[in-house]
């Protein structure tokens, strides 16, 4: 999984949540100061990229994904997905 497959997801996650997604790039922070999202929709997009990607978040980590720029965020999903173990073994 590529980490511009999950920056599609989260831009179109970010979309279907209503959010505005002209102009946000890697550099746009998650939080207040970039696309502007609050700790419910924080917490909305982590469960979804769970599902999608079968990653987990602890509560910690979930409430740092503000202060991540999507590109940050995107690495950390990719991240993740390399080091779990493969399916089936």
């Amino acid at each position: 999984m590529s980490t511009e497959e999950i920056r599609a997801f989260v831009l179109a996650s970010l979309s279907e949540m209503n959010y505005d997604v002209t102009g946000v790039d890697d550099d746009t922070l998650l939080g207040p100061a970039g696309a502007d999202l609050e700790s419910l929709s924080l917490a909305e997009l982590g469960v979804r990229v769970e599902e999608r990607f079968g990653v987990r978040f602890d509560d910690d980590e979930a409430e740092l994904l503000g202060t991540m720029t999507v590109g940050e965020f995107g690495a950390a999903v990719a991240a993740r997905l390399r080091s779990a173990p493969a399916a089936g073994h």
